[in-house]
């Protein structure tokens, strides 16, 4: 640390030297086998205070300063008071903003050096009633220094973990939009560029319109990729499909080889951007998994509200087994599939449940229920 002393390290430094210099003058006389104290007492009382302004930016040559200062004001025999707080300050500082390994060894020789005034100081206990309570002006505060650095070092790895876990969840939630938007393009385009191998030498204008709807699926792709990386960078919140695009989704669909009814209520109110978004995915990733698994390419879409609930209900004819390896049960348990999965962990993280699995109709139906915010 670096530049001129701020006020918040120079105000309690003055305060401390105030405080041993002016209870050097209130403890003089006290003991008749004290020393009188004078200027130079006075002098090393309020330096040893002084001298803390600088214990944040060099807590190890504040530390030293203070230990001498205050030996050289105790070893002539000037009268016990104030004074010491200003190195239980200096040893407390020490063992709050270092680590163990150099504070321990610095504390031990600054309390070894400050105890020899005990052989010339008049008023000083003998033996070790003269040891103990000043190893407890060092010890004590020394403690305390070392506990609140390992509190604040708890409190910062927390914060780190914190940061960490953010950072990891976000870059999920990128990597799950990319899979929506990739995936529902790539299978939309494979089933066309099919369509159109299949007609290209009987029905070359049928191939064409293949040809052409494939252009636009993989155009409408890249600017969906492109809106979420923006919505991502914080540029622009408005850029992410919501239900409103459900139309379009299912002319898209439709191009693809899917033929979905749609039956979308209008949300009764502006839906929350993260609500509006997740709907859209639902949706996308389940005719995206019904366009690939099902047996009969046809799917209904049903979006719904319920007091402070979304509901989507999107079904279709169950596939073979065979075809669904990558798929979750109707309890939620995922397979090998992303689709499914991410999908449940998009609703869950916005307090909802995704179930997903055949049902008894003999079709197979993914149901969703996302909150909208508490909303009526």
């Amino acid at each position: 640390m670096t530049g001129r002393l701020r006020a918040g390290e120079v105000l309690p430094a003055v305060v401390l030297a105030g405080l041993g210099a002016g209870g050097a003058v209130v403890c003089d006389g006290f003991s008749a086998v004290d020393r009188p104290i004078d200027v130079a007492g006075l002098g090393f009382a309020a330096a040893a205070g002084l001298v803390l302004a600088a214990r944040q930016r060099s807590p190890l040559l504040t530390l030293a300063a203070t230990t001498a200062l205050t030996w050289a004001y105790l070893a002539p025999g000037y009268p016990y008071g104030p004074v010491l707080v200003s190195f239980l300050v200096g040893a407390y500082t020490v063992a709050r903003y270092l680590p163990l390994s150099r504070s321990a060894p610095a504390g031990v020789i600054a309390l070894a050096v400050l105890m020899t005034h005990i052989v010339t100081h008049p008023a000083a206990l003998p033996g070790l009633l003269g040891l103990l309570p000043l190893s407890a002006w060092a010890v004590v505060p020394f403690a305390i220094g070392v506990t609140v650095r390992l509190h604040r070092e708890a409190i910062d790895r927390e914060r780190a973990d914190a940061v960490r876990r953010r950072v990891n969840d976000e870059r999920l939630r990128i990597a799950q939009e990319v899979h929506d938007v990739v995936g529902h393009g790539l299978v939309a385009i494979k089933m066309q560029a099919e369509v159109a191998l299949h007609l290209l030498a009987t029905r070359p204008e049928q191939a064409e319109a293949a040809l052409t709807a494939i252009s636009r699926t993989s155009t409408e792709a890249l600017e969906e990729v492109r809106a979420t990386l923006t919505v991502v960078r914080g540029m622009n919140t408005e850029a992410a499909p919501g239900v409103n695009r459900l139309a379009e989704l299912r002319d898209r669909m439709g191009e693809a080889g899917l033929r979905v009814r749609l039956d979308a209520e209008p949300p009764p109110f502006a839906l929350p951007p993260a609500v509006d978004l997740a709907g859209y995915r639902v949706v996308q990733e389940s005719l995206t998994n019904a366009l690939r698994h099902g047996t009969v390419r046809a799917a209904t879409v049903e979006v719904g509200y319920e007091a402070d609930t979304m509901v989507i209900v999107v079904s279709n004819a169950a596939p073979h087994p065979a075809r669904t390896r990558g798929a979750s049960d109707i309890h939620g348990r995922a397979g090998h599939g992303l689709g499914i999965h991410g999908m449940r962990e998009r609703v869950s993280a916005l307090g909802g449940d995704l179930t997903a699995g055949p049902t008894p109709q003999g079709r197979f139906e993914v149901r969703a229920r996302i909150p909208t915010g508490g909303r009526p």
